[in-house]
């Protein structure tokens, strides 16, 4: 029996190997032999992630073929794998993917740092800062004062609460938005919000237009889901949408699900104005497209002078084209997990139908908290500490990266949590592995993109201030030169990528 689970092809492996990139060797810089520089390459892939561990590898002729390169060369990459312990093979069944024993299973995503190692790293990798206090406590105890009625009832509301639904709409609507209950779905987070859209409109093989980059879980979940990934680049630094070449895929693609985040995108922090929504709203109509908008972010302007556009959903009065996705997440606290849907009567329907072969619900005390924050006016005082947090957190670590490592290039976002940032021509692979060396975690760029796009870059949250992120800089430094020098990887040898 195959001990394999998935399989990579000849050319995808390729395109991902490729995507590498490296900086050109200096004076007396030795370069190591081939195989072994493809044996680094596919290691990598497997520690980030991107190859899965169990996965089937192309055969050495296959490959060979791939990356114009010799079979001898590729023989030798894979028996260099095999004795680190990262890849196993069998006769008759192939290779496939594997890590040494004792070592963590990489992530596909961006998980939150396990509790036990907080004290000795520093996580870059999670952009959620810790709740605002007293808010939450506050909410939860007047969520507590609520509960008492609806622990007489069986406690499953698929929809979300009725009271929560009316305030949700109300919000809505007091942003210019008419907005019925009816077209209301409370969900455990947006996360959930966003796998019933997919389940619903995607299904394996649909076709799903997405930002490149863009928020590195949904991705991954939408490839979970079976969905083919269409990648539309973002324009340059912060102006946000290339409309041409949306028009473009939309029109020859003809996906059936677009996902964008026009609100201090996740991760670059652009901004969308009224004129790209609207003519990407346009855009969508034209081609059949379900425009899922995630204002996830919505709230989270930190320069005062930011003056917000209107809505996405604002620009489908008729409401046959977008679907709105919120969230309670990033402005307030991670561990409020409760999100919605905004969508026209019959999409909300048909969502809560299909949710009861999911999860039937979320959680009534966490619906009743948010509910509470909302109508008591302790949201926007929570949102408010939430943004002069992220404010100060923002200044401390542009101030800190650009003393440590002024080669590195950014454009200071307006809001949102996330700063992109090309690494000064270093692989974002590398800084990530060399990153877990010297104490501080950090997601490369590939994460955030379709096959190993991205890879010169590293997304920096403000999650962190003041010494942390004094400390943050400095071993993200440290991790920097130990790429340089060519010694972050695990064979010795000077890891560089591996270019057919």
């Amino acid at each position: 029996m195959a001990q394999w689970t998935s399989a990579v092809g000849p050319a995808q492996l390729a395109r991902l190997l490729n995507s590498q990139q490296d900086r050109p060797a200096g004076p007396g810089t030795r370069r190591p032999p081939a195989y072994r520089a493809l044996a680094d390459g596919i290691r990598l892939l497997v520690l980030e992630g991107r190859v899965p561990v169990a996965a089937r590898l192309p055969a050495e002729r296959e490959l060979a073929l791939a990356l114009s390169v010799s079979r001898t060369t590729v023989a030798a990459a894979y028996e260099a794998l095999r004795a680190e312990g990262f890849l196993e093979s069998r006769r008759g069944a192939g290779s496939w993917t594997a890590v040494p024993a004792g070592n963590p299973l990489p992530a596909r995503g961006l998980e939150p740092l396990p509790p036990e190692a907080l004290g000795s790293v520093i996580d870059l990798g999670c952009a959620a800062l810790p709740a605002p206090e007293p808010w939450l406590t506050r909410a939860v105890q007047g969520a507590l004062e609520e509960l008492p009625p609806y622990a007489h009832t069986h406690g499953d509301y698929p929809a979300g609460l009725p009271v929560l639904r009316s305030m949700i709409a109300e919000r809505y609507t007091a942003r210019g938005i008419p907005t019925m209950p009816e077209q209301i779905m409370v969900t455990t987070g947006a996360m959930g919000a966003i796998d019933a859209i997919c389940h619903l409109f995607g299904g394996r093989g649909e076709r799903i237009a997405v930002e490149s980059p863009s928020y590195a879980n949904i991705l991954q979940l939408m490839r979970e889901a079976g969905a083919r990934l269409v990648p539309v680049a973002m324009a340059e630094g912060l102006s946000g949408w290339d409309l041409d070449r949306w028009r473009q895929v939309l029109r020859e693609a003809a996906p059936r699900i677009a996902y964008v985040v026009a609100d201090f995108h996740n991760p670059t922090g652009a901004l969308a104005d009224d004129d790209q929504r609207r003519r990407l709203v346009d855009a969508a109509r034209s081609a059949g497209t379900v425009l899922v908008a995630d204002e996830t972010m919505t709230e989270l302007w930190l320069d005062d002078d930011v003056q917000m556009p209107r809505p996405v959903c604002g620009f489908d009065p008729a409401g046959s084209t977008v679907i709105t996705v919120g969230s309670a997440s990033k402005a307030f606290w991670a561990g409020m997990r409760i999100g919605w849907v905004r969508a026209a009567p019959d999409v909300i329907r048909s969502l809560v139908a299909a949710r009861a072969y999911a999860d039937l619900g979320t959680p009534v005390l966490e619906q009743l908290a948010v509910n509470w924050l909302f109508s008591t006016g302790g949201w926007a005082q929570a949102v408010d500490l939430r943004r002069a947090q992220a404010r100060e957190n923002r200044e401390a670590l542009v101030t800190a990266v650009r003393r440590e490592l002024p080669e590195w290039e950014f454009e200071v976002p307006r809001g949102g949590l996330t700063l992109w940032v090309r690494a000064g021509g270093l692989s974002g692979s590398r800084l990530a592995e060399a990153g877990e060396r010297v104490g501080v975690r950090v997601p490369s760029g590939p994460r955030f993109g379709v096959d190993g796009a991205f890879e010169g870059y590293v997304r920096l949250p403000f999650t962190v201030g003041g010494a942390v992120a004094d400390e943050a800089a400095t071993r993200l430094a440290a991790a920097a030169r130990l790429v340089e020098s060519g010694t972050s990887g695990g064979s010795g040898e000077a890891p560089r990528t591996f270019v057919a």
